[in-house]
């Protein structure tokens, strides 16, 4: 999903159009994956954790609920939890990666089983104020 050296990008449900994330802060090695959000008291509402490989995620030691999504390699949604609250496991078997979100992400919400998630690459150099 991410490659070192693609920049800055943002995670898109392209099935529906809709930003899930401006942020996307990867966990692909063995420590950052069991570091996780443990530790913190929140996750940026505009931000997503991308834990890859994996496909089971628990929230035990978490301060915060999280909304997550499951996908395939491919970035097809398996499954999608919303607010999942401390002290919890959920998993899906054929996930090849996890997406935590801050718990009660609207654009969360408005993704289903099957849509298709994607990293647009964003390009600094093009001007906002055209």
């Amino acid at each position: 999903m991410l490659r070192n050296g693609a920049g800055p990008c943002r995670l898109v449900n392209r099935t529906r159009g809709i930003v899930l994330a401006e942020t996307v802060e990867a966990a692909f090695d063995s420590r950052a994956r069991r570091t996780g959000l443990l530790g913190r008291d929140a996750l940026a509402a505009d931000a997503v954790l991308a834990i890859a490989p994996s496909n089971a995620v628990h929230t035990i030691g978490m301060r915060f609920p999280i909304d997550v999504l499951f996908i395939t390699r491919a970035g097809r949604v398996t499954k999608r939890v919303l607010q999942l609250p401390p002290v919890r496991i959920a998993a899906s078997l054929p996930a090849f990666a996890v997406l935590e979100f801050a718990g009660g992400h609207p654009a969360v919400a408005a993704t289903s089983v099957g849509d298709e998630v994607v990293l647009e690459t964003i390009d600094l150099n093009t001007s906002k104020e055209q």
